[in-house]
């Protein structure tokens, strides 16, 4: 099942405004099939040393820091398949929402985790280690492209950790879940411009080469 369509009420509590959006340069998706994609990959040695999880500053004001909602309300609004009441202070009521990793529909938001699709350690291995803090900032915090980050249960974000394709899947067995998880995968790191190992490039492919007709869109990060 596709990330669904959040209401479009509570869209409107967490986007930033016209004037804010209409600072933004314009970006233009980039459409590969699924199996290209993960090709265009570098390949790379990951290393893992100097590795601090606070080397990534998370949750930040988000996409529009005046609405009082950090990037994991952000988050959360912007993926509920039934809208939360937002109140003071962001404070979040009622929602559901739909944590694809396990096919689990998921009530309330605290029930949830924001899951880097590419973890924050997976990031730093893969070429983030080299970028500014505030690089590092921009990427734990990204909500610019639909597939860096996805609430799902917190027993499954925390089942994966920071393991990659090579190392953990998600737990459901539907084909269709695996051929999204590997699309988002390889769309977050082309985003962000980082680098897969052997072992991960492989599992990718295989797993690619029963996706059909799977596309992966992603467009450059900043």
């Amino acid at each position: 099942m596709m990330r669904a369509v959040v209401a479009a009420a509570a869209l409107a509590l967490s986007l930033p405004t016209a004037a804010y959006a209409a600072e933004q340069p314009a970006v233009v998706p980039q459409v590969l099939p699924v199996g290209v994609a993960v090709s265009a990959l570098p390949l790379a040695v990951e290393d893992r040393t100097g590795y601090q999880r606070t080397s990534f500053k998370h949750w930040n004001a988000g996409a529009n820091p005046s609405d009082g909602c950090n990037t994991r309300a952000e988050v959360l609004i912007q993926e509920a398949i039934e809208a939360p009441e937002v109140g003071p202070g962001c404070t979040l009521t009622g929602g559901v929402w739909w944590s694809y990793y396990d096919e689990q529909r998921v009530t309330p938001a605290g029930a949830l985790d924001i899951d880097h699709m590419v973890p924050l350690a997976e990031a730093w291995d893969s070429g983030a280690s080299s970028w500014t803090a505030q690089r590092r900032e921009a990427y734990a915090n990204d909500l610019g492209q639909e597939s860096s980050l996805v609430a799902v249960t917190a027993r499954s974000n925390r089942s994966k950790a920071d393991q990659d394709p090579a190392q953990w899947l998600p737990p459901s067995a539907s084909q269709d879940v695996l051929c999204q998880y590997t699309a988002e995968w390889t769309a977050t790191k082309l985003r962000w411009g980082l680098t897969v190992d052997e072992p991960e490039r492989d599992r990718l492919l295989d797993i690619a080469a029963g996706c059909g007709s799977t596309d992966v869109v992603f467009t450059p990060a900043p």
